[in-house]
């Protein structure tokens, strides 16, 4: 059932009528976990059990840990958590990619062996929710939340259906003590969740899915592309990425305000960024956070000297990138960031020491110009993440930078500068806080009106085959 479909529609209407109907808490607790699992199960029914049986093993392993003073058996719990939780990434996720591999380093060494892959379906979602599932072990395991001791909490947890699929990555100690909260109707909350979803259908359906028919062309088809079809296409792809994800996330928060429930922003206008690090602050929020706090600081972070932060730095962003994708063109493009973040550490160092320079660039036409850098660098970086081959991703860039005879795209641009030139006016509007400052004055008629005039242009205006969000592969 995706976002932007007729049937999720029509599903999430009945779930919010039936809840809103309901006085007692209990049951909406429990109306929602049957829900999420139905959300879930239109997926892959088998893949729902999955996910059942995880929850409750960590359920289990969480009350343990936290009952127990005994240190060696909390460090033991807790190891199990996470050595199951990655233990069922590694197997859906990885598996293939892993006896792919060695079968290639075989191959390359003059051996004829290969290894049988495994018949294994991808659960959608899956490296979302056993990231939560491990934040919450870990968490309890530091004592810095208390283990849930409601079963259908904890399940609401990481069940929760707007989130489900493709996050963003929720806290449990954010989000467990809202469940216990009463939830009462709030007009003003309706109309902030009602705004957040019509804003990510618009980007999914309008933005993202017409970008991605100029992005399809130019990654299938990289040798036929000439200079300016192969920049508008990169263009496009990471309009496309953006506004798909970004898309997704606006209309899962709007979703989770609409049934009283708060998730933490996950974008805050990336695009905007002046550095690589400023970027990684601002893009997938839940993710660089998590990994922050899971991985980069227990490494040692930045305390532990210059090359040893850098060498964190990199170890970090290769997961992230292989978080991203079983492939190693993922893997690639996470060495990229690395190499990136550890580039701006040096080169604001290097700034440190010449004061005029500093300065300069902390002009309005420096910042300009260290925006559409980071920008463009982050484009740059989408060859290799997106290319299915290295060699693919070596022809795009060739012909990105290598001077060939003039193609045009087998379709129409204009809805290519149309999309990108709103995208940037709603950007700057956004900046600004020109927006925030009108939905307060407007009255609500004009408001309402507004946002059902946006959704059926959206309806209008989108391809006639919704296209599968973006991170649901991820």
């Amino acid at each position: 059932m995706l976002f932007c479909s007729e049937r999720f529609f029509l599903f999430f209407c009945a779930v919010f009528a039936v809840y809103w109907a309901m006085p007692w808490r209990k049951a909406r607790v429990w109306w929602l976990l049957a829900a999420s699992f139905t959300f879930y199960a239109s997926w892959n029914k088998w893949l729902a059990l999955l996910i059942a049986a995880s929850t409750l093993a960590d359920y289990l392993i969480a009350r343990g840990l936290d009952a127990s003073p005994n240190h060696a058996l909390r460090r033991l719990l807790v190891s199990l958590s996470i050595v199951g939780n990655l233990g069922l990434l590694a197997y859906f996720k990885y598996a293939n990619f892993f006896l792919q591999s060695v079968s290639e380093a075989l191959h390359a060494c003059g051996s004829t062996a290969s290894l049988p892959l495994l018949q294994v379906f991808l659960p959608i979602g899956i490296s979302f929710y056993t990231f939560e599932a491990i934040n919450y072990t870990v968490d309890v395991y530091r004592r810095k939340a208390p283990a849930e001791r409601d079963l259908a909490h904890f399940m609401l947890f990481i069940t929760f259906f707007p989130h489900l699929v493709a996050g963003p990555i929720v806290r449990a100690r954010d989000f467990l003590p809202q469940i216990r909260r009463p939830k009462r109707w709030d007009w003003n909350r309706m109309h902030l969740g009602a705004r957040l979803f019509v804003m990510g259908f618009v980007k999914k359906a309008v933005i993202a899915d017409r970008m991605a028919a100029y992005a399809d062309f130019t990654f299938a088809h990289p040798e036929s592309c000439g200079r300016l079809m192969a920049w508008m296409g990169l263009f496009a792809y990471a309009l496309q990425v953006y506004c798909d994800f970004s898309g997704y996330t606006d209309m899962a928060i709007g979703m989770a305000h609409g049934l009283g429930y708060k998730l933490a922003p996950n974008f805050d206008m990336p695009f905007l960024s002046a550095n690589i690090s400023e970027f990684w602050r601002r893009w997938h929020i839940s993710l660089s956070t998590w990994f922050r706090d899971y991985v980069y600081i227990p490494l040692g972070g930045s305390r532990t000297g210059r090359w040893r932060t850098c060498l964190n730095l990199m170890v970090v962003m290769a997961l992230c990138g292989l978080w991203h994708g079983a492939a190693w063109t993922f893997v690639a493009w996470g060495v990229l960031q690395g190499v990136l973040l550890v580039g701006h550490r040096g080169f604001r160092a290097f700034c440190g020491r010449l004061p005029l320079l500093d300065r300069l660039l902390r002009t309005p036409p420096g910042v300009a110009l260290r925006v559409a850098v980071t920008f463009t660098v982050f484009c740059l970086g989408l060859v290799v993440f997106r290319s299915t081959t290295f060699a693919g991703a070596a022809c795009l860039l060739d012909r990105l930078f290598v001077p060939h005879y003039y193609l045009s795209f087998p379709m129409q641009t204009d809805a290519f500068w149309v999309l990108a030139a709103a995208t940037l006016v709603c950007h700057g509007v956004g900046r600004t806080g020109l927006w925030k400052a009108l939905v307060v004055r407007l009255p609500a008629p004009v408001l309402g009106g507004g946002y059902a005039a946006a959704m059926v242009a959206a309806l209008l205006l989108m391809p006639d085959n919704a296209r599968v969000f973006v991170y649901f592969q991820f």
